[in-house]
């Protein structure tokens, strides 16, 4: 049985591994300066930060439309018996529910997958699907190892300000004050499919020292363990946390580092960077 994988543009999957596995990626919209532009497509996240800087209102989002996914499924239908398509956590975004509305019109060929995760954490799901289905492994097997990755994994991130989250209502207006005049560094994570805090710390190389002791003490006793790294405008800053976890040995395998796109970008503002890992 052939079946081919859809995913959305919030996966920041990079575009050379989009086309080397075949995936088709649905966008979400950006809404700014009075404007509607395609995640990924027409517009990035510099383009946000450089419009925000000068006084523009910051950007809004939405999800694709069932129609969006209703043309993705049947291009993919055209050569495929069925569909996986996994998407952004359904506590985050109304995509899953586009997607899911639209597979009802295909009787059962369209499986729609909620990850509970953002970013790289529903590209490392993609990415897993891609290489069980390439093996030739059945389609209800890849949607449990999927269920396995989406229960067992770890992913930590900080962001350089916390003015996006607070204007998203994702934290408190005193709570971002706070952090930003005394330079705390939240420590942030994904957990049951909404963004959560799971640290702090005074100053970026503390912050970078967190999250590497949590990777460590979580990689521990894994015998492989697959890391995916995000970030948007801290290209140093993620540098060193590869190299960091380079460092600890091990069976640490690297598989991508990407930076996000402007949907994801348009909730956490510039400096973000961090990373999901699973083990196999």
């Amino acid at each position: 049985m052939n079946v081919a994988l859809v995913t959305d543009s919030t996966s920041d999957i990079p575009p050379e591994l989009r086309a080397r596995i075949g995936v088709r990626v649905v966008p979400l919209y950006v809404h700014f300066q009075g404007k509607t532009f395609k995640d990924w497509e027409e517009i990035t996240p510099a383009d946000l930060f450089k419009g925000v800087a000068a006084g523009a209102d910051l950007p809004t989002t939405s999800q694709p439309s069932p129609q969006d996914f209703e043309v993705a499924y049947a291009e993919a239908l055209e050569h495929a018996d069925r569909i996986l398509s996994i998407h952004i956590s359904s506590k985050l975004s109304g995509t899953f529910q586009s997607a899911s509305i639209a597979a009802e019109k295909y009787g059962g060929r369209v499986q729609v997958f909620d990850s509970q995760a953002a970013s790289a954490g529903i590209g490392m799901m993609v990415l897993r699907a891609h290489e069980l289905l390439n093996e030739g492994t059945e389609l209800e097997e890849v949607v449990h190892e999927l269920e396995r990755i989406r229960d067992d994994h770890i992913v930590r991130f900080v962001v350089a300000t916390l003015d996006y989250l607070r204007k998203n209502g994702r934290i408190g207006g005193a709570q971002a004050f706070l952090g930003n005049l005394l330079n705390i560094k939240p420590i942030l994570t994904v957990k049951g499919g909404v963004v959560d805090a799971a640290g702090r710390a005074r100053g970026e190389k503390r912050a970078l020292k967190e999250m590497v002791k949590t990777f460590r003490d979580w990689a521990q006793g894994r015998e492989k363990v697959r890391v995916f790294y995000l970030y948007t405008g801290a290209e140093e800053a993620v540098h060193a946390l590869r190299e960091e976890i380079r460092s600890l040995g091990g069976g640490i395998e690297e598989v991508y580092t990407s930076e996000i796109g402007a949907v994801i970008a348009s909730h956490t503002g510039p400096g973000i960077y961090g990373y999901y890992a699973y083990s196999l």
